[in-house]
Parts: C-alpha cells; structure tokens; sequence
C-alpha cells in the first residue's frame, strides 16, 4: 500500500469518527514572531485541522479574535477574510514590544432531563444560518433531572514581538489556565532549553499535562509529541530539538466551576511558538 492510499484511508476514517474522538485542533499561525521595528505586518492563518498547520477541516473564528498591544491596551485585526478551510488576517506592529494575539472561549455545555425529555445545551461546532440559539446554562429548570453539565474555558493565543521584546502582555488575570513564562516565548532557539510556568487562578498550576509538537506532520510519519508534567511550582523545562513553529498545548481539570449547575471545569491553553537556529 503506498503512502497516498494509506492517507486516503486515513482521511476516510477521520471522517466516518465521532467529533469527540477526532484529532482536530486549534491554531493559529504568524508569518513570523519577531520584526525588527514598528513599520511591519505580521498576517496570521486561524484554523482547525488534523495535521498541525495544515488547513483542512474548518476555518476560525476571526471575530473571536482580540490584539493586546505591547503596552496592554486593546489592539485590532485587519484584512480579515474567510474561506472553506481557514481564516486569516493582518496585525499591524506598529508599536515596539511584545503583542499577543488570540482568542479566549468560555461556556458551559452538557444535558439535562426535563419532563423525562433530554436536552441539550450549548453549542457544538461552529453556528449554523437559521438554526435556533443554542440553550444555555440558565434555561435549565429547577426542577431538571440528570444535570451534567461541564464548563469549558480554553485560550488561543501567539506572541509576537516588535523590536525588543517586553513583557506587560504576560500579565496574568487570574482566571483559568495561563501561561506564565520565564523564558520569553520570541526568545526560543534550537539546542536551549526554556521553562514555562502555568497557572491556574492564578496560582502554579501543578501535575497538568503539557503537549509540545512540531508543525510538518503531513510531511513525516510520526506526529512527534512529547508529553510533560509540570512541577509542583507549575513549571516545565523543554529543550527545544531543532528550530521550526510548534504547537504547545497545556490541559487541566477541577470543580471549581463559576456556577453550581456545573460539576467540572476543563480548562486548556494553546499557543504556536517559533524556534529560531542559533
């Protein structure tokens, strides 16, 4: 069986599985993360796929997104522009310093039993023209049965630096999983090690798995990922094996939900870092 067959199977069968079960992910990925001044454009693709920066399951939302600019003030995208299989648009650095650029989702999803009836709430993948508004966590009864409802908060977001790099946009808010770096992530080269702290609440966040993978999947066999627990100071060291965009995914899960309908909080982060050769 060669290796274009074996992809077809493959795509088949990614396609014939539950939503929950596939692999697909979310990204976003800069043209580059540092500049050398204020009079530059970094144009960013934002997307879900299977294969990791490789456009070819469903675009993002660009509306979702947010620019904080290097002093923390509120920034904004341009030239956005949507298609079948991604989204992209443009940040104008104008502005020396470190900007992040991303998206932040929060929500509650799960069912609930009215009148013997299930029902569902929120919404699951992304909205449809005329379908009706999505039940929320405020339509369930008081006299619901079976509640099992989950809430969900996840950021996506990349840093990119124009000139010298600075530090405000690191500053955590307190809410959720975020990172909290100690190496500068528009610092990174190949062959060095960097370390990464993750919070949640604002508080280290201990024993949380962290997932690092290499973007080009769709060009070798093997996805590469390399798995990590952080410390009991929330903190994870990674030596970065050869320069390239990776994908850096961080999940936890707790019950200190912000309501009580809701008996779990799963939390995630992800972030697209670029390695640089020395």
């Amino acid at each position: 069986m060669n290796k274009l067959t074996t992809r077809l199977l493959t795509a088949a069968a990614l396609l014939s599985m539950p939503a929950a079960l596939s692999a697909h992910r979310m990204w976003l990925l800069p043209s580059g993360t540092v500049f050398s001044g204020t009079d530059s454009w970094v144009t960013v693709d934002n997307a879900v796929s299977n294969d990791l920066f490789f456009a070819d399951h469903q675009p993002g939302r660009n509306e979702s997104i947010k620019v904080s600019q290097p002093d923390g003030t509120p920034g904004a995208i341009q030239n956005g522009a949507t298609g079948r299989y991604r989204a992209v648009f443009d940040v104008k650095l104008d502005k020396p310093g470190t900007w992040k650029i991303g998206a932040e989702m929060t929500g509650f999803m799960g069912s609930f039993k009215a009148n013997g009836v299930e029902q569902r709430i929120g919404r699951r993948g992304p909205p449809q023209p005329g379908a009706p508004a999505p039940l929320t966590i405020n339509d369930i009864p008081a006299n619901a049965t079976d509640v099992k409802i989950v809430e969900t908060l996840g950021r996506n977001e990349i840093f990119v630096t124009a000139g010298e790099p600075t530090t405000t946009v690191f500053k955590p808010t307190g809410k959720g999983l975020e990172l909290d770096p100690v190496t500068h992530p528009d610092e990174l080269i190949s062959g060095e090690a960097a370390r990464f702290r993750f919070l949640i609440d604002g508080k280290p966040a201990a024993g949380i798995k962290v997932t690092v993978i290499p973007g080009g999947k769709r060009y070798r066999d093997a996805e590469g990922a390399v798995e990590l627990i952080t410390g009991n100071d929330g903190m994870m060291t990674f030596k970065w094996p050869a320069a390239g965009m990776y994908w850096l995914n961080a999940t936890a899960t707790d019950a200190r939900t912000s309501n009580p309908k809701a008996t779990e909080r799963r939390m995630s982060y992800a972030t697209t870092l670029e390695v640089m050769t020395p």
